[in-house]
């Protein structure tokens, strides 16, 4: 394939094939530069939580970049960055005291290893830097987050360069293995937790890292409510850290601020926000501890951690604007509402259309699994295309939808339903009129095959 020199990131993806310019954005919708309006039924990768061209966060970019955009954690506090972890932990009641703001999900995630990692050794428990983390999963792309992921495609091309973290199985509820239900598969799955520390050796085991609500590894995947507790309960009996990536499920996406307070007894020790909490108006990720494990760190000299744009004023400054956006609209409490809508209207579909298998999430992170047949829950040949073919015609009919094929469909193959938390419902009858039509066309390409 001969590649245009100098093209747009797409390359990268997908070569050379055209896709439409992004013009402007306005509230839940994009537009082209043909002048084409398009839903945003995945808020990008389930990032712009509160719509795009919010004026206020306009207005914070504005003022912020006129005093200072970037300025050094090596020399100088800034009051943005000391504002946002205020709102932060703040948010979170009393179960977190500090934030360490870095670029993105990844970099929050590496740094939480590194922390948990560095607790562990000021401690005196020096044996201890083995992560857990479940199959399948995905918690990034940096070689850290990439470690405690699991995806076929990904392993095959990156596992040399790299130590790949231990895995127990994800409590699936969907595609359950033979001789399970959805609740003793998840009770199975809790023993092999157990099982798996140990056997690698409680001394050893440093953490477990999870996403309470799936992400891309496992679509919008929730567990059973006894799951979470034990967790904790088991990482409490082995002194294991317990880690939960909310990159996608945080900042209120999910009805709750932190998906973790959907299950009383579960907190986290560590947790990690990004994507929502700055709302795809600038990077910015975060790593939430409390200050029975940042104390002993910053008492033996500090964390041996660092990135340029750590606690960057601009980003900080966003996200506080996004944050009082969030808070003085009530969009928490929106993602719990209008997402019990939204999904009862998908399960609306599902019984009136042949290739959705399953309807799972919570609050605004929902997802559609995509079968060709229900009955044996098979997915579609490759050379089908399902996702991506339901996607170009969803592009067609104007609603924008982020598609996963996990390991290669072993997993399955999802439609991530996630629209911004401003979202009505008259907005998402909108789109669940857009998606049944999408969904219809793409039927009626099959049965020409």
């Amino acid at each position: 394939m001969k590649l245009e020199r100098g093209g747009p990131i797409q390359t990268f993806y997908i070569g050379n094939k055209k896709m439409p310019v992004v013009e402007r954005g306005e509230g839940v919708y994009l537009y082209d530069e043909e002048g084409n309006k398009y839903f945003d039924a995945s808020s990008g990768p389930i990032t712009c939580n509160i719509g795009h061209a919010n004026p206020k966060v306009l207005e914070a970019i504005k003022n912020q970049s006129e005093k200072v955009c970037f300025a050094s954690h090596a020399f100088f506090e800034n009051k943005p960055n000391r504002d946002l972890a205020k709102n932060l932990v703040t948010l979170t009641g009393e179960k977190y005291d500090q934030a360490f703001f870095v670029s993105g999900g990844s970099e929050a995630i590496e740094a939480s290893f590194k922390l948990a990692r560095q607790y562990a050794i000021v401690c005196g428990q020096t044996k201890k830097h083995k992560i857990i983390a479940r199959a399948p999963s995905y918690h990034g792309s940096t070689m850290g987050a990439f470690s405690a992921s699991d995806d076929i495609e990904m392993k095959e091309n990156f596992q040399s360069l790299t130590k790949i973290a231990i895995k127990v199985p994800a409590p699936l509820s969907y595609r359950v293995p033979d001789n399970f239900d959805v609740l003793s598969y998840a009770r199975f799955c809790l023993d092999e937790l157990e099982r798996t520390i140990m056997e690698e050796d409680p001394e050893e085991v440093l953490a477990f890292i999870l996403e309470p609500v799936g992400g891309l590894s496992t679509g919008a995947l929730v567990a059973p409510d006894f799951y979470y507790k034990n967790v904790r309960e088991i990482c409490d009996k082995y002194g294991v850290l317990l880690i939960y990536d909310e990159v996608m499920s945080g900042a209120g996406r999910t009805g709750t601020f932190l998906a973790a307070d959907h299950w009383e007894g579960s907190d986290p020790d560590l947790v990690i926000l990004a994507k929502g909490l700055c709302a795809g108006y600038s990077p910015l990720g975060a790593l939430l501890a409390p200050n029975r494990i940042v104390e002993p760190v910053v008492s033996s000299g500090g964390f041996l951690h660092g990135h340029t744009y750590a606690s960057n004023p601009l980003s900080c400054a966003i996200a506080n604007a996004v944050l009082n956006e969030v808070i003085e609209n009530n969009l928490v409490e929106n993602a719990r509402v209008v997402g019990d809508y939204l999904k009862e209207g998908l399960e609306n579909l599902a019984s009136q259309l042949s290739i959705i298998g399953d309807v799972r999430g919570r609050g605004l992170l929902l997802a559609v699994e995509v079968v060709q047949d229900k009955t044996t829950k098979a997915i579609f040949n490759t050379d089908q295309r399902a996702i991506y073919r339901i996607s170009e015609i969803g592009i067609k009919n104007g609603i924008l939808l982020y598609t996963r094929k996990t390991s290669r469909g072993e997993n399955g193959e999802w439609l991530m339903i996630a629209p911004p938390l401003i979202s009505t419902t008259d907005h998402l009858d909108e789109f669940l009129s857009k998606l049944y039509e999408t969904l219809k066309d793409f039927e009626k390409e099959q049965e020409k095959r």
